[in-house]
């Protein structure tokens, strides 16, 4: 795992095949959007209503996404000027050499993205499980057979998963709006006694960038996107803005269909409004949104951890053969096969648990905030150091944003630490063992080297 200067070169043991433009920027905007919303967003929406200062739920909704999009700006800049389908994984590695960027790559693979899949996986099964009886080993089962059968239909062509992610994506939408709908068919409640107003700011900020988090991971869209290097500006900028006025409208419909206390109090928010809306067909709807949105979000996430541990096993000889790209279908095949099969291991474990929701919410959040502070880092010192390079789109007052969202990433890192979980640190732990695990790849790589050369 040998470290590259900061303008190295990224094509060292890579293969010739890789990833093409052939995403047009509407279709584009789609699966980027699809990359984040979520209807973990009704799961954290209780959280940010019982936190928010003042009741003022819909203006954190409306600031985190405004913020958000100011780290996104920053992230777009290092997109547009070296495309890459490893994304936040390329930066990294530019900015600060491969051992990093391998550490990122193991936090994604082992705790972000294959976690949340399994996560999503038993959230669909136990959704479906309040309609048809399966069991504790039946609930298992389902969610284990919906990773496989995902993993499968990426591994056939490039443009089914994507097409399929972009239709996903829009009866997603469809189905917020069937709850926001709800918020306008149910009288308002009557005014109850205010919220008390003891939360934290800081717990109901963690569930609103948990809500907007996975914008990283469009940048490892730019290596597929038609229509230039500005291409992306528009496809995440677009796709954020849209994402705000889903969350705000959904937010709205909660707000006025369950009010304040009711919504914080509510476990199921959008089965609560819909059941009053549409009576017993609401908890069908319900299923149902949670459903696609689930199928969706696990499909994007393999689409997204497929490619960024093809682009780190291309650059480590000990794992060059995960980095290959099958030409005639177009996708990261043996990645999508290790991301799914680490996948379908940890919905396997987590099945033999009772962890929740919250628990898996504390094991990703400070890795995910660490490797933020990093990446806006990195923009800073790409800047500095690449002064001669192209840079096509140019983040507003440079540095001030990336310093600014690098303080709030430490501060999001400093809550998640200090006022989540125990599940934290199981995070944190994880990640170290990643530092170890690099250094028996590393040995590995300098023996298969030197296999080669003699």
């Amino acid at each position: 795992m040998t470290d590259l200067p900061p303008s190295g070169p990224l094509t060292s043991g890579r293969s010739t095949s890789g990833p093409r433009a052939h995403l047009h920027v509407g279709h584009a905007m789609l699966v980027a959007l699809g990359m984040v919303m979520s209807t973990d967003s009704l799961k954290t929406a209780p959280t940010v209503a019982a936190n928010a200062p003042g009741g003022h739920v819909l203006l954190l909704w409306v600031a985190g996404a405004l913020v958000t999009m100011v780290g996104a700006l920053c992230y777009v800049e290092m997109a547009a000027a070296f495309p890459d389908s490893g994304g936040e994984y390329s930066f990294l590695r530019r900015a600060w050499g491969g051992r990093v960027a391998a550490l990122y790559a193991w936090s994604r693979f082992a705790i972000m993205h294959t976690g949340w899949i399994a996560l999503m996986a038993h959230l669909l099964a136990d959704y479906a499980s309040a309609l048809w009886p399966l069991g504790h080993a039946g609930r298992t089962v389902l969610a284990l057979a919906i990773v496989a059968a995902l993993t499968a239909l990426n591994l056939v062509h490039v443009r089914l998963g994507f097409l399929t992610q972009a239709l996903l994506v829009a009866l997603v939408a469809a189905g917020f709006a069937c709850v926001t709908a709800a918020g306008l068919l149910v009288p308002a409640p009557a005014a109850g006694a205010p919220l008390a107003g003891g939360g934290s700011v800081g717990v109901a900020l963690i569930y609103v960038f948990l809500a907007y988090g996975g914008w990283s991971d469009m940048a490892t869209l730019s290596g597929e996107v038609r229509g230039g290097r500005r291409a992306m500006l528009v496809v995440v900028i677009g796709a954020l803005a849209l994402l705000m006025l889903i969350y705000c409208a959904m937010n709205w419909a909660l707000l006025r269909g369950l009010g304040p206390a009711g919504l914080a109090a509510s476990t199921a928010p959008g089965a609560d409004l819909a059941r009053t809306a549409f009576g017993p067909a609401g908890a069908w709807l319900t299923v149902g949104i949670v459903a696609i949105s689930a199928i969706s979000s696990i499909n994007s996430t393999l689409i997204v951890c497929s490619r960024v541990t093809a682009s780190a096993a291309a650059d480590l000889p000990a794992l060059a053969a995960l980095g290959n790209w099958h030409d005639a279908r177009g996708t990261p095949a043996r990645a999508t096969l290790a991301v799914g099969g680490f996948s379908l291991l940890l919905t396997a474990v987590s099945g033999l648990s009772q962890s929740g929701f919250g628990a898996m919410v504390d094991y990703m959040t400070p890795v995910y905030w660490l490797f933020v502070i990093l990446g806006m880092a990195a923009l800073i010192r790409l800047r500095r150091t690449m002064k001669a390079h192209d840079w096509p789109v140019r983040t507003p007052l440079f540095p001030l944003f990336p310093l600014a969202f690098m303080a709030l990433s430490a501060a999001m890192l400093w809550s998640s630490l200090t006022q989540l979980g125990p599940g934290a640190l199981a995070g944190a732990a994880v990640l170290l063992l990643g530092l170890v695990l690099g250094q028996l790849v590393q040995r590995r790589g300098k023996t298969v080297q030197a296999v080669q050369q003699s």
